[in-house]
């Protein structure tokens, strides 16, 4: 793999064999990962294997924290003790039991899991892999870390408690998704994530009929949640993505509660959106059927200018590799750092479908495409760090 001395990254050109190869290896650790379950909360299998690879490539001050974080450094030639920090999340939407074959159909590769975010961490094992080869030139220090709890209810915890120790170094992040190539997401949307609980005295269906039901008052308060208009610019959702409660058919509920997703571009809209749930949840509340709200997610917003260094790098980055970038906002890792005025951005190693279903895939083809444009992205945002232009 050559690379040619110079101040910007179009400057560098990799070689295509050495590419292919290391796309291949890429696959094979995807498809490793993959096959490690790590649900949520239960990520500490995947993060053994994560970090035995980082010993293997000779990264140092490697580390598991609390949180299943794993960790490893990478020194650069001129280390001030200024880092970018390369980061993927280990954890999946699946249960432990979930089955997790694969099979392959043309340049198709089907397995739950495999790309979000197998093979964005797979992704992240590859530039390591080629910084510690000491074939391309790097001048700070960069730090890969393999976060957990970024799906569902894990709240960016991972991410959450990463930033926190790293912060005092790190100056800029890129954060990997398997099938995000060709997007940079410069924006982090605020999502707050509720748990309403409705509870009554209950009863039996037949001679208790009339008495308030748990379940009957949360459907109600669903049905006026669903009525709600949230604007459109700043694009602000909701999303009702879990109902239970009850015993049995024959008993009206004591208890039963929703989990809620509310998300926006703009604070401000998202919090207007959040009164007026919790406004219609205190109209439905009686002494009879109470209402309880309780935050079970909070993720914060931030975001960087179009015009920014770092995405003019990874846009740049992308035109190398003959793919049109798209700029993105969604709900990464990079919310975390984006919310503490630290640039971020996540971007993606290949194309792929389906995510968080069992016939999810990736396309095989755009892995070398996508690894050459992490690569030309972590080189242009070290250097712009060394000469402190982040």
């Amino acid at each position: 793999m050559a690379a040619q001395n110079g101040s910007q990254t179009s400057r560098y050109s990799l070689n295509q064999g050495e590419l292919t190869q290391l796309a291949r290896w890429t696959l094979e650790q995807g498809l490793a990962i993959q096959q490690i379950p790590a649900p949520t909360f239960d990520e500490a299998a995947r993060a053994a294997y994560i970090s035995g690879q980082f010993q293997d490539l000779g990264l140092q001050e490697i580390s598991i924290d609390e949180k299943y974080n794993v960790y490893g450094l990478f020194k650069g030639s001129e280390s001030q003790h200024e880092a970018l920090m390369i980061s993927a999340h280990l954890d999946t939407v699946f249960a432990a039991d979930t089955p997790l074959e694969t099979h392959r159909e043309g340049d198709l590769l089907y397995g739950p899991g495999l790309g979000d975010n197998s093979l964005g961490v797979a992704g992240l094992l590859a530039v390591a892999r080629v910084l510690t080869s000491g074939q391309v030139p790097i001048n700070c220090d960069i730090w890969f870390v393999a976060t957990t709890g970024e799906e569902g209810l894990g709240d960016l915890g991972g991410m959450k408690a990463a930033f926190a120790r790293l912060s005092h170094q790190v100056r800029a992040v890129i954060n990997l998704e398997g099938m995000a190539l060709g997007h940079v997401y410069r924006a982090g949307i605020a999502v707050r994530r509720l748990h309403i609980t409705a509870k009554a005295s209950g009863g039996h269906s037949w001679l208790h009929f009339g008495k308030p039901s748990a379940i009957h008052g949360l459907m109600q308060l669903g049905a006026r949640i669903t009525a709600l208009k949230p604007p459109a610019a700043p694009r602000t959702t909701y999303n009702i993505g879990m109902i239970d409660g009850g015993t049995t058919i024959n008993a009206i509920a004591a208890e039963a509660s929703l989990w809620l997703d509310l998300r926006s571009e703009d604070g401000k809209a998202l919090a207007i959106l959040e009164k007026a749930v919790r406004d219609e949840t205190d109209r439905m509340s009686s002494d009879e059927l109470k209402f309880t709200v309780e935050v079970v997610g909070d993720r914060p917003a931030g975001q960087i200018p179009p015009d920014h260094p770092l995405i003019q790098i990874a846009m740049s980055a992308l035109a190398q590799v003959s793919l049109r970038g798209a700029l993105e906002a969604g709900s990464t890792d990079a919310n975390v750092p984006l919310a503490h005025g630290c640039p971020a951005i996540t971007v993606g190693v290949t194309r792929g479908g389906n995510a968080h279903r069992l016939d999810e895939f990736i396309e095989v083809s755009p892995i070398a495409a996508g690894l050459h444009q992490l690569i030309l992205i972590t080189i242009g945002a070290a250097q712009q760090i060394a000469a402190n232009d982040v």
